[in-house]
């Protein structure tokens, strides 16, 4: 299953695409399926299954510690197929891969392009990939019907937008921080403002994670993007209380009542 089709069919029902991000091997590899199955039973559309990074500046605390985690038990870049065959037989979520290009270019790209749609992979996720240094990818990508989902962020300028959302397939993955309480209407703002400039730049579908965590967050960011991303709250459930805390979790979000 494409995240194309899955935030057209959420689009159908009223509703934006809920995304989910996990990391690869966290707490180990056959408990990262069993999660990401969890969610997709509850609500989730689209999951993301995060390769570890031995520096994933981009991370948050929670998400720092579970990927050292996974690498300290010896998690290698190969599982990730493993683990994308292994959710994709048990559920219909599209599965992305969220990874720093250079776990990437060590396999090769033909071959992790390769591999990864051959495990019924959906697409990848680059945070430190910017389209005009794609171009591998980008022919890769194609030789195997592989989604790509860029960034821009508010510092993105108009030119830079529009040149990752003409790159960008299956959806633009649009940055921004929740903040604290008090400064939560500020940063929604400037969320909106992404999600606006990606919609005017000709994208059919941008979505957003804001600290996403309880059910009023989806239903706020919603209102105005494609697709609701929720990673660290996920996560967090899952290191404390195991896949039956992350399922009722997406649960939650999704507005459902718990499979």
């Amino acid at each position: 299953m494409r995240s194309a089709q899955k935030i057209a069919a959420a689009k159908a029902e009223g509703r934006p695409a809920l995304i989910a991000y996990l990391p690869a091997g966290f707490p180990d590899v056959a408990t990262t399926i069993d999660a990401a199955v969890a969610v997709a039973n509850n609500g989730v559309d689209i999951i993301e299954i995060g390769i570890p990074y031995s520096d994933p500046v981009m991370d948050g605390e929670v998400i720092q510690q579970a990927t050292t985690q996974a690498l300290g038990n010896g998690f290698r870049v190969s599982q990730i197929f493993e683990i994308i065959a292994g959710i994709t037989a048990r559920c219909d979520a599209a599965v992305m891969v969220m990874t720093y290009w250079n776990p990437v270019l060590r396999m090769g790209v033909e071959e992790f392009a390769r591999r990864f749609a051959e495990a019924g992979g959906s697409g990848l996720i680059t945070p430190d990939l910017v389209p005009d240094e794609a171009g591998e990818w980008v022919a890769a990508s194609e030789k195997y019907d592989l989604e790509r989902v860029f960034l821009i962020a508010p510092s993105s300028s108009q030119a830079r937008v529009k040149m990752t959302v003409q790159a960008s397939s299956g959806f633009v993955y649009c940055v921004s921080v929740m903040g604290v309480t008090g400064a939560r209407s500020e940063v929604s703002a400037a969320a909106q403002d992404v999600v606006a400039a990606a919609h005017a730049a000709g994208a059919e579908n941008a979505c957003v994670g804001l600290g996403v965590s309880k059910r009023e967050h989806v239903q706020q960011i919603g209102a105005y993007a494609d697709g609701v991303i929720v990673g660290t709250a996920l996560v967090a459930a899952l290191r404390d209380g195991g896949v039956e805390a992350v399922g009722a979790l997406a649960a939650e979000l999704s507005g459902r009542a718990s499979a």
